[in-house]
């Protein structure tokens, strides 16, 4: 509102707030009537001179609107016609006739009244610049209709034939302008002028919009046109192959719904479509169909998306594991800690476990029991004699018969993004002119890239980091350095006998029982009958051997128990001889003479730890050292050090330096067809050579392990456990060890500790002074301390050395 120069008399009129509309001067419009307020100001109106003061309210919502909820400009009608509808509704017919401004508000019951000056328009005087907006103001309004779809003919017509400005104006917003702001703007503008201006300013913009929304629109339908094209073809084609009788066409729909059903990365999803159009164009006949269709199949066959909630809970998954293994304190611990830390961090990205021992002791099952106990699907996978690559990461398409590596198809097979995956055997992967599938497994394996592994067939990335993977090996000498680096490595040993009692007793003999259709305790082996059985009949690290004799068992006593139509058996120590013949195994008993060039020494196999006598014998030669037994490299090149250390002391012994060069030296090791191989004999070999060349005889209550070298000294050795449990077996009493396998002693059951005198060593002075019976006639002495003897370790002792 500009000025109040051209403002008119101000009266006193009923006022009618409108809602969601506006009446502008020169026009007639009808609209219904409802609020009691409203009709009572239609009564008012009607009894003085039927005119109303018709402005818009701010707010639609409000019920009851006062002068604060009022717009001041509106417009003074003349009411020309009223009619009453059901339901209390009033229609009214009015027309507008010039501006008004509501100054005040001098009542509101029973219904408003207030205070209107009206508004004198300035169009008669008609000037230069007034007719260059008139005419403006056409052009912008054509060029909207021009952009616009919303305007008719006949209103760019009527508007066009307009020629008083302020008429023009008005017409236009009533008509044309659909937002109310934009309208009441031209209204509140009372200069002909300023609302020209206004008009031509919202048009312009309108113009503009009108233009975008018109290509937007043009697209919208190009793209529904070509939709509805495609699904028409789709249809007619659809109905072709139905009287053809060709499934090809159905098959493509099914599979464009599963793709539409699967939640694919993006990557994957475009892939697949394109994949699919194409297999839509293709003839029927064609052989690339079945190519095109299987790689789009296996795309959808994958579990996008899906995973099994694991079971967190730590005691059950204790409970689980104690269930299906007895032992393996160090793999449940793990498997615990794992669980532990993944329900304090659910987005873990586990390492890659790798359980290393020796065949039988219960690698694999204790996987299926880790899945088990997680709650995931479990996928073995045996790299045993793998060389291909192709195993691993699938061929390329281009190949004839080209399928996805086994990887992939193993995530197929458990249906979840997040099964146990085991690779088992995984130092038995080789490599030839096909590739090195080790080295494709270093992305599998590795949790800060094996998110998004490619296979070569699916050329798709897939994240395998949810994946638990699990590896097993019997050694870890055969992986390569850079694949063993992402392994975590636990330590599976072997089975001591008193573990193997416990889980025949527990697991084996049970489960055969099932097995063979006999009940449970139907066949009953008392603890030493057992121990009979696991010491004459099997000769293993784990308890596959023990199994398969439990099984033989089992089914001889089936027999018996039909001849004899009894319903138990008690298998005795005669009766396990009927049923197994003669025990396979026999340990040799532990000689009871001291005996010279004898020593026992012990050793770690791949059955476990076991006891073996080193022989020597000195007799007239040329110097040559024979070594016989079936030994490795390592274990001859112990040999010759050993040699080299009794040379380098002989002269305190009284041997002249030629004794070496007249004689010849035989180092034997008994059970020669068995490879034998490793450093931790050089302290037997070395006492066995003293004792043959000084004739003093060795304590065969003694048995000892240790590498030597050429100062003497004795170095540590591994399987310290096993070889334990072989002294403990074989019935020695006094078994020395070097002194830093002292913290190795903790993994040793208390029990064997008990049973043996353990005693600490570091030079060789310190074996040969318990290993002989006495002391070597010497010109010089060896350095011992004496002290070392003067009492054996004791059980508990050891901790402290």
């Amino acid at each position: 509102m500009q000025d109040t120069s051209r403002k008119g008399s101000l009266r006193r009129m009923p006022v009618l707030p409108l809602r969601g509309m506006m009446v502008f001067p020169h026009m007639v419009l009808h609209f219904d009537v409802g609020r009691s307020k409203s009709v009572a100001a239609l009564e008012k109106a009607m009894l003085m001179d039927q005119r109303v003061f018709l402005v818009a309210q701010r707010d639609a919502e409000v019920e009851d609107p006062t002068l604060k909820d009022l717009c001041r400009v509106g417009t003074i009608a003349q009411i020309k016609q009223v009619l009453n509808l059901p339901g209390d509704s009033i229609r009214v017919l009015v027309e507008g006739l010039r501006r008004g401004v509501l100054t005040s508000m001098v009542e509101d019951d029973p219904c408003l009244m207030g205070n209107v000056r009206a508004v004198r328009d300035d169009s008669a005087r008609e000037t230069v610049e007034m007719k260059a907006l008139v005419r403006t103001t056409h052009e912008f309004f054509e060029e909207y209709c021009a952009a616009s779809l919303r305007v008719s003919q006949e209103t760019l017509r009527s508007v066009m034939d307009v020629d008083r400005p302020d008429q023009l104006a008005d017409i236009i917003a009533a008509n044309v302008l659909t937002k109310l702001e934009d309208r009441q703007a031209i209204l509140e503008k009372l200069h002909v002028k300023d609302r020209l201006e206004t008009l031509c300013g919202i048009l312009m913009r309108e113009t503009e919009l009108a233009g975008v929304e018109k290509q937007v629109q043009a697209r919208i339908k190009k793209q529904i046109e070509k939709n509805q094209k495609d699904y028409y073809l789709r249809e007619q084609i659809k109905a072709i192959q139905t009287e053809l009788g060709d499934k090809d066409g159905t098959e493509v729909e099914e599979l464009r719904e599963r793709l539409e059903n699967t939640p694919l990365n993006e990557e994957a999803y475009h892939k697949a479509e394109k994949e699919l159009e194409r297999l839509s164009r293709m003839a029927p006949g064609t052989p690339e169909i079945g190519v095109s269709r299987t790689y789009v199949e296996w795309i959808l066959d994958l579990p996008w998306g899906k995973q099994t909630q694991d079971n967190l809970d730590l005691k059950r998954a204790r409970r689980v594991l104690e269930e299906d293994h007895y032992g393996l304190e160090k793999v449940k611990e793990r498997i615990v800690e794992y669980l532990a830390v993944l329900r304090m961090k659910n987005d873990l990205k586990g390492p890659i476990l790798c359980f290393v021992g020796p065949p039988g002791v219960g690698k694999t099952s204790i996987v299926r029991a880790i899945a088990r106990a997680v709650g995931r699907t479990f996928v073995q996978m045996s790299l045993g004699g793998v060389r291909d690559e192709a195993e691993i990461r699938g061929h390329r398409r281009t190949y004839v018969g080209a399928i996805p590596g086994r990887i992939i198809a193993g995530i197929k097979q458990a249906g979840t993004m997040n099964p146990v995956f085991l690779f088992d055997e995984i130092d038995k992967m080789s490599s030839d002119f096909r590739g090195d599938p080790a080295s494709a497994m270093l992305e599998v394996l590795d949790a800060e890239q094996n998110n998004a592994f490619r296979d070569h067939y699916m050329e798709l990335p897939f994240d395998l980091s949810r994946v638990m993977f699990i590896t097993t090996a019997n050694t870890v000498d055969t992986i390569p350095p850079a694949l063993l680096d992402r392994l975590e490595i636990i330590e599976v040993p072997s089975y001591t006998e008193e573990e193997k009692l416990k889980i025949a007793r527990k697991h084996l003999l049970p489960k055969q029982l099932e097995a063979h259709g006999l009940k449970p305790r139907s066949v009953r082996l008392s603890d030493r009958v057992l121990r009979e059985l696991i010491c004459g009949y099997t000769r293993e690290a784990g308890v596959r051997e023990l199994e398969r004799t439990l099984a033989r068992v089992a089914r001889k006593a089936a027999v018996e128990m039909l001849d004899r139509k009894t319903e138990e058996i008690n298998v005795t120590s005669d009766k396990l001889g009927r049923y197994l013949g003669a025990p396979r195994y026999l340990r040799e008993p532990l000689e009871r003479e001291n005996r010279i060039g004898v020593v026992n020494g012990l050793a770690y196999t791949a059955v476990g730890g076991e006891m073996l006598s080193v022989e020597c014998a000195v007799m007239q030669g040329t110097g040559v050292l024979q070594l016989t037994g079936k030994l490795g490299d390592v274990m001859q090149e112990s040999a010759k050090a050993a040699l080299s250390w009794v040379r380098a002391h002989s002269e305190k012994w009284g041997i002249p330096a030629e004794f070496f060069t007249k004689h010849d030296i035989h180092i034997h090791v008994p059970e020669g067809a068995v490879p034998k191989d490793g450093p931790s004999a050089g302290v037997t070999m070395l006492t066995a050579l003293v004792s043959a060349l000084t004739s003093v005889p060795v304590r065969q209550c003694v048995a000892m392990t240790g590498e030597l070298t050429l100062r003497g000294r004795v170095l540590p050795i591994g399987g310290l456990k096993e070889k334990l449990m072989a002294a403990y077996r074989a019935g020695v009493s006094v078994v020395l060890i070097p002194k830093e396998n002292a913290k190795d002693l903790e993994e040793t059951p208390p029990s064997i500790r008990q049973r043996l005198e353990i005693r600490l060593v570091e030079d060789v002075g310190e074996v040969l002074k318990v290993a002989l019976v006495c002391e070597p006639p010497v010109v010089g002495r060896l350095e011992a301390p004496a002290e070392l003897f003067a009492k054996p370790v004791s059980a508990g002792a050891y901790k402290g050395v």
